[in-house]
């Protein structure tokens, strides 16, 4: 479930502060042999879709509607985020350099479900939480039919530094 922390994180300076008074850290994204994690294009920092891992661990699987309930959902789309931004630190080296410019949010779901921007909303309000103004971006949520390993969501960025 995730829980709204706008009051506790909101006094702090950095992003890595507020990321932190949030009980949050950035995870350790592993190495694969067939793609990376990150691509900088000019100013562009083209971020691989990132799935709910944590500790190497994939959160869920399943569909959304169907398997997976919205809060559930919600909550992996949070952690796939922080794999996007642990990502983004990866290309810029501080994550107060990091500007979200467009996120796209996969979610696994019935062709009834209709509650994709509910989903992608988490991540949204995480990136806006910790980055403030940096954190706001483009976005599309899109329903498909199946994603990598049954999971109910992936994460893809576009961000740049600032």
């Amino acid at each position: 479930m995730i829980k709204n922390h706008e009051t506790s994180a909101a006094n702090t300076d950095s992003a890595s502060d507020r990321l932190q008074a949030l009980g949050l850290a950035l995870p350790e994204l592993r190495e694969n042999s067939y793609y990376v994690h990150h691509r900088t294009v000019g100013s562009s920092i083209y971020i691989s879709g990132q799935l709910p891992y944590r500790d190497g661990w994939l959160l869920g699987q399943g569909t959304v509607g169907r398997d997976i309930d919205l809060e559930t959902a919600r909550s992996l789309a949070h952690d796939a985020v922080l794999n996007c931004l642990a990502a983004a630190v990866q290309a810029v080296g501080d994550l107060d350099r990091v500007r979200i410019v467009q996120m796209l949010v996969f979610v696994a779901s019935t062709p009834d479900f209709g509650e994709q921007s509910q989903v992608a909303n988490a991540a949204s309000e995480l990136l806006i939480e910790v980055l403030g103004e940096n954190g706001r971006h483009a976005r599309t949520a899109i329903g498909v039919a199946g994603l990598p390993l049954n999971t109910p969501v992936e994460i893809q960025m576009i961000c740049t530094a600032v």
